[in-house]
């Protein structure tokens, strides 16, 4: 894949003399200056040649670890081969990291020799940083001609959000067919439905009367109705968090810790979660998207309907920033299809006082740190 081609100043000067001498020459008769002239066009037909060559080269990326949180280290290893059989190379070359270049000396690489370069990758920013193409420039020893080409895949090093230690989990509701709701810290198995039997079926879950009057024998399907369910609401409109700074919103970074420190401790305590965003529904492994997550237009409004409509979960945590100040109290309003609503506010300390009315939770923090610390002094799960 050709990534620059062309001329060098010094060639486009070169050339541009060559045509005039050979013009002058040959138009007044002078034929030392076509000579000249002529000098000049073979000289640029050989840098030509000499720069199209094009060596082989086989290169090799190994990330440790290609996942990591934000602010952890991870180094990328480069091997690049000369797998030419001919001729060393000598090259100038280039691996791109983010948004950086990485030199990698490839100074007569002979043939079927390697050379390997360790580097840093940089973490201290959320997000996928892309490592590679090796950009590899070859130019002739006049300096006229200059083609940089690249070589290998892009690899992707993923910077997870930080994940802070939560120690408290909601202990989830157990909601019974007979209407009753209660707080339970163990799930809770219930009659679901009747279907026919099957070999293999347990025979102490074959309900008899059923049975009777079927004509078949008919067991129960049992269900864990209390099983604890958290579901976490990313806000992540674009309204949602002002204040940019380099492209980064300090107030977005810090949901996104709270985020991955809550999915992280439903998973260690086993506990069913599932990740909304305003602007999508996480599909694939949840730190992924937590990494992948940028501000958007979105409605919340829409969003809210859809969570009043389907009832994912028995607590909600909805996390924003300082313009979500104001949509709290539509939050709120899920407390009916929730039983436990909770709110992280983040950047937004100088903010009017944020009414807890109708159940709802909230926590004002700066950081994912101080998230943590007052999440797991909540007794309102």
């Amino acid at each position: 894949m050709w990534r620059r081609r062309g001329i060098t100043g010094r060639g486009v000067g070169l050339a541009a003399g060559a045509f005039a001498l050979l013009v002058g020459g040959f138009r007044f008769g002078y034929p030392d200056l076509a000579l000249l002239g002529t000098i000049g066009l073979v000289a640029l037909i050989c840098g030509a040649v000499f720069a199209l060559w094009r060596p082989r080269l086989g290169v090799e990326r190994v990330a440790d670890p290609d996942r990591v949180a934000r602010g952890e280290p991870a180094r990328m290893t480069l091997t690049v081969r000369n797998t030419s059989r001919l001729r060393a190379a000598n090259l100038v070359a280039l691996d791109r990291c983010g948004g950086a270049s990485v030199p990698v000396p490839l100074l007569r690489l002979r043939p079927g020799r390697d050379t390997t370069v360790d580097y840093p990758v940089p973490t201290s920013r959320r997000g996928v940083v892309p490592i590679g193409p090796l950009r590899v420039t070859r130019g002739d020893p006049l300096g006229l001609i200059r083609l940089a080409r690249t070589y290998g895949g892009v690899a992707e090093v993923w910077v997870h959000p930080r994940i802070h230690l939560l120690r408290a989990v909601p202990a989830g509701i157990s909601r019974s067919l007979d209407g009753r709701i209660d707080k339970v810290p163990h799930g809770t198995i219930t009659f679901d439905s009747l279907r026919e039997y099957v070999v293999g079926d347990e025979l102490r879950r074959v309900h008899w009367r059923s049975s009777a009057k079927v004509g078949e024998l008919m067991v129960r399907e049992q269900l864990d109705t209390s099983e604890p369910t958290i579901v976490v609401l990313l806000d992540d409109r674009v309204a949602a968090h002002p204040g940019l700074r380099d492209g980064i919103a300090e107030s977005f970074e810090a949901a996104c810790e709270a985020a991955a420190s809550i999915v992280a401790a439903a998973a260690r305590e086993d506990v069913p979660v599932g990740l909304h965003l305003v602007t999508d529904v996480a599909s694939g492994p949840y730190l992924d998207v937590l990494t992948r997550a940028t501000l958007r237009d979105g409605d919340l409004a829409a969003t809210v309907r859809r969570l009043r409509a389907q009832r994912v979960g028995d607590t909600l945590v909805f996390l924003t920033g300082p313009g979500g100040r104001g949509d709290l109290g539509a939050v709120g309003g899920l407390r009916g299809a929730y039983p436990v609503v909770l709110a992280g506010l983040f950047g937004d300390r100088d903010g009017a006082p944020v009414s807890a009315g109708d159940g709802l939770i909230v926590i004002e923090a700066e950081s994912g740190q101080e998230f943590a610390a007052a999440w797991d002094g909540v007794r309102g799960w």
